[in-house]
């Protein structure tokens, strides 16, 4: 097995604090069914539940594979089961009484699976557990930290590779390649997680000239053409030419963690107009740095900085094009690439927090041209706001 597990201590925090909310909302019991939450609390995904009591230890019921997660997780209590009818039975065996209120994924979990769990408990009210998850994941330890600082030395080798990779001619999906190969060859997993509802994700997109400006499904201000309908986002198959830009959005993975990158090159030159709004969008995230510290509302940043941007004439590019614009600028990341906090519209009730790492990702669309914009990750620490990810910003000419 990967020596790389995630220690008990930060486990036990991890369960300690997620208690200390479910008592705040009177909840008796949670059950974790999705695999970015069961790593998260477990260390592992193997399929099953976590059933965590708001007092206590909890326990991990699995189906397939109990003994790889005996080995991956240092939870105490794993234990296997082969059907929901079980499991009031097995925690009862472990002293956890049976509940009246049940906290669920209700976000993620499919109707048919919620079901069964209401059938195993006929007498128990159930609410969504998600908020309470997402606050808990999004303060991140040193332990945390740690990996994505390495997922950010991931994508600057990515970065570097781009630039010696770009030339003329070539298509979007071979310099998507190399990348990816680049990515692999340093521990990329290959997976980036969405929680959102169809959120399939590729390592990032990797985008040249009107490619760039084309809109998709995703709930991102670019999209990209992709390869084919059933998978519409992405690279295609365009050929690179001079005097274009080309957007390398790439989220680097490391150990189940993430950050995202976003970079501007371009072969030869890159017209005025598109390199003053790149100018524009760094002013927009250094207006973000001001803005955003312990206590400022997610939507105030967001309207702050969409602000500058409309002063400086870019209303109907700002975050997609006219008709396609979304409505944030920054999402929070770690094991998925959609976690608290959200730098967008109409978040003015949740503050920042010391902790907390974000992605910030102020981007022009324009249409038939392309795209131009930086993404970086950031951690708010107790000296102020940290750039995990520290590739040049510089738009670069190759």
């Amino acid at each position: 097995m990967n020596g790389r597990t995630t220690p008990k201590s930060e486990l036990e925090a991890r369960i300690s604090a997620l208690q200390s909310l479910m008592a705040g909302e009177g909840l008796d019991m949670v059950l974790l069914v999705q695999n970015a939450d069961l790593f998260y609390f477990t260390g592992t995904i193997q399929s099953g539940c976590l059933c965590v009591p708001v007092e206590g230890e909890p326990v991990y019921m699995v189906r397939r594979d109990v003994k790889r997660a005996r080995a991956e997780s240092a939870i105490s209590e794993i234990v296997p089961f082969a059907s929901m009818r079980e499991a009031p039975g097995i925690l009862e065996g472990h002293g956890i009484s049976p509940p009246e209120r049940i906290g669920m994924e209700l976000d993620v979990l499919p109707v048919g699976l919620f079901e069964r769990y209401r059938k195993a408990f006929p007498s128990a009210q159930f609410s969504d557990a998600t908020p309470l998850v997402r606050r808990v994941r999004m303060k991140k330890s040193p332990f945390e930290l740690e990996i994505m600082r390495r997922a950010a030395r991931q994508v600057d080798i990515v970065y570097r590779r781009a630039g010696e990779m770009i030339r003329d001619g070539m298509t979007d999906l071979e310099l998507a390649a190399e990348l990816e190969y680049a990515a692999r060859r340093e521990g990329h997993l290959g997976l980036i997680r969405m929680r959102a509802f169809n959120g399939e994700m590729l390592f990032g997109h990797t985008f040249s000239g009107a490619d760039g400006s084309a809109p998709a499904y995703t709930d991102t201000p670019l999209g990209g053409v992709g390869l084919h309908p059933s998978f519409g986002q992405g690279c295609g198959v365009k050929s690179i030419a001079p005097g274009e830009p080309i957007i390398v959005d790439f989220a680097g993975s490391v150990d189940g963690y993430l950050v995202d990158q976003t970079r501007v090159f371009a072969v030869g030159h890159i017209p005025e107009e598109l390199r003053g709004g790149y100018m524009d969008m760094l002013a927009v995230q250094e207006r973000m740095r001001e803005l955003a510290v312990p206590g400022a509302a997610w939507g105030d940043v967001y309207e702050g900085c969409h602000s500058l941007a409309l002063e400086k004439g870019h209303g109907d590019n700002f975050m997609g094009y006219k008709g396609a614009q979304v409505s944030f600028i920054g999402h929070g990341i770690g094991i998925e690439i959609d976690e608290y906090p959200f730098i967008a519209r109409g978040f003015s009730d949740m503050l920042l927090e010391h902790g907390m790492v974000f992605a910030f990702e102020p981007k022009l669309v324009y249409p038939g041209i392309g795209a131009v914009g930086i993404e970086n990750t950031f951690h708010l620490s107790e000296d102020g706001l940290e750039r995990l990810t520290f590739s040049s910003e510089d738009i670069v000419i190759v």
